[in-house]
This record gives C-alpha cells, sequence and structure tokens, in this order.
C-alpha cells in the first residue's frame, strides 16, 4: 500500500506514520506539507491519503475539492483536530471517506483504514 501524508507537521506525518506502522499497515509513504504540494504528488500509485485540515497554502477541505473535481476517487481520511460535528459532515460531504479527530491511537487508525479501504 502506498500512503500520501499530509500535514503541515513534520512531527505529526511521523507519528501518523508510526501509527501506520502500529497498526499494521506495510505501506510506502510519501509526505506532503500542504494540499499544493500533496496535489504535486498524487498519482495513480496512491492508495489512500491522510489528510489534516488546517495548513498554509491550501487546506485539506480545499484539496479533497480538487482531488474530486479532477475526478480522482482515492480514498481520503482526515486526520484533524476539526472535531466539531459541521466540519465533520463538511469533509464528508466534500468527499472525505472517513474522519479522524486527534490525537488518535493506533488502534483508531486500523479501524478507520478497514472501513475505508474494504472496497
Amino acid at each position: 500500500m502506498k500512503a500520501l501524508i499530509v500535514d503541515d507537521s513534520k512531527v505529526m506525518r511521523t507519528m501518523i506514520q508510526k501509527g501506520l506502522r502500529q497498526a499494521e499497515y506495510v505501506c510506502e509513504v510519501v509526505e506532503a506539507g500542504d494540499g499544493i504540494e500533496a496535489l504535486a504528488k498524487l498519482d495513480a500509485s496512491i492508495d489512500v491519503v491522510l489528510l489534516d485540515w488546517k495548513m498554509p497554502n491550501m487546506d485539506g477541505i480545499e484539496f479533497i475539492q480538487k482531488t474530486r473535481k479532477s475526478g480522482n476517487n482515492v480514498p481520503i481520511m482526515m486526520i484533524t483536530t476539526e472535531g466539531a460535528e459541521d466540519r465533520v459532515a463538511e469533509a464528508m460531504k466534500e468527499g472525505a471517506n472517513g474522519y479522524i479527530i486527534k490525537p488518535f491511537t493506533a488502534e483508531k487508525i486500523k479501524e478507520k483504514l478497514k472501513d475505508i479501504l474494504k472496497g
């Protein structure tokens, strides 16, 4: 599996990668610090995107909008501090496949990824 981890915090990208390993996902990881960089790195080889909401230059919602508008249906999991119900609903409406609120556990990553990757 190849995962694109998009977060403006290098520490958080490392923690998500560690969570994937602990959840027993064997991944090749591609990292991006914002939505613009992520769009440039998103190609057909990416199996899942793990995406923060608040980032400079292009936030997670704009990334989802541009990805879906281009016809790309890659599974997208939001991993963010944005936990309000309306924010979760907005992300799902725009095309996110799953949502994890920070802080997270490896078990939560495993459970949510299992749901969105089952297809």
